[in-house]
């Protein structure tokens, strides 16, 4: 049993000797005065008695919460020392300790939330990954087994094993990126540059999938050729292709995927638009996140990695901007974001 502090027994010793002294006074004011002083001396005895008693209850309590707002404050450090409370100890302590509650019901929420995260995570990773592993292993079984020697076979499926390849690399580059992205690593190397070539070279290297497609490529209209802005010009370019691709895939046959910019004096706002089916409105807040598909079959036929439009937030962010989609099904959808415009 630990020892009682000196000033504790010191204050007991007081209040002892104090009691004693009026208890005294009375008794002698008693027989002296009569009953007119024994009338005057019972309320201040009465409230004598009530402070002494409620100082002992309070210092009995106050024993027994002390260790166990020490344990807490061993885990909280912030909180103040025991000795540091103010008089009204118990307001104090039930105030401190509701809200180191607070702060670790919170903790255990996002704890929870990074576990299913984790979870989703590593279940998509795993998933995406298994489809061309699955097929390079098919193909290449399928060589072991006779169709190596098989003219109208073997060619066919190391080309295949070769596309499933590719996607691996794909998925693997897109995670790594992202991880980047995410931990601050890849720095934006800002420099200026036309914006309105840039889209001109992002349009030359889709000309082709647009084509096979039957989407056309636009600008939008009253462009400023001129018009520069100050940006990482590899990472924009990744988010145009990104967004123009993604326009391709989900514009219908015969639509168009259309890239305008307007200036906002200090920033450039830059635009992607198709005309597909649109995305529903249940589904636009989870647009941005990885691996996430509105069509996960159609993407998936198309070689999407379900990581485009994760990177693109991550890049325009890395930038201090922002990224915002819209969507009307059956009208198509647009995808909006700023660039900070040359000086």
């Amino acid at each position: 049993m630990k020892p009682v502090a000196p000033q504790r027994i010191a204050g007991y010793i007081t209040l002892s000797f104090l009691v004693l002294a009026i208890a005294f006074l009375l008794v002698t004011t008693l027989f002296q005065n009569g009953w007119l002083a024994l009338l005057i001396s019972i309320p201040v005895f009465t409230v004598l008695i009530f402070y002494l008693v409620n100082y002992f209850i309070n210092a009995f309590i106050y024993a027994k919460i002390k260790p166990i707002y020490k344990t807490i404050h061993n885990f909280k450090p912030s909180l103040k020392s025991v000795s540091a409370l103010k008089d009204d100890v118990f307001s104090e302590v039930n105030r401190e300790v509701g809200e180191w509650m607070k702060g670790q019901i919170q903790e255990v929420q996002q704890l929870r939330q990074l576990e299913q995260y984790r979870k989703e995570y590593l279940g998509n990773v795993s998933h995406e990954l298994k489809t061309p592993i699955f097929n390079i292993q098919g193909y290449i079984m399928t060589l072991l087994d006779g169709g190596l020697e098989d003219p109208n076979i073997n060619k066919l499926y190391l080309e295949r094993t070769e596309k499933s390849i590719d996607r691996m690399i794909s998925i693997i580059s897109d995670l790594e990126a992202i991880a980047k992205l995410e931990s601050g690593e890849l720095e934006m190397e800002k420099e200026v540059f036309n914006l309105y070539q840039l889209i001109e070279d992002v349009f030359e290297l889709q000309e082709i999938r647009a084509r096979d497609r039957k989407v056309a490529l636009r600008f939008g209209k009253s462009l400023d050729r001129h018009t520069m802005v100050l940006a990482d010009k590899q990472r924009i370019f990744q988010v145009l292709s990104n967004l123009v691709v993604n326009a391709i895939h989900y514009s219908n046959e015969g639509g168009n995927a259309t890239v305008s910019f307007d200036d906002m004096d200090k920033l450039v706002l830059v635009q992607v638009r198709d005309s597909g089916v649109g995305i529903p409105a249940a589904e636009l807040p989870r647009i941005f996140e990885r691996f996430y598909r509105v069509d996960k079959s159609r993407s998936r036929e198309q070689g999407g990695t379900g990581l485009g439009l994760a990177i693109v937030k991550h890049i325009i962010e890395a930038h201090g901007q922002t990224i915002n989609v819209s969507s009307t099904p059956g009208k198509g959808s647009s995808f909006t974001f700023t660039l900070e415009k040359a000086r």
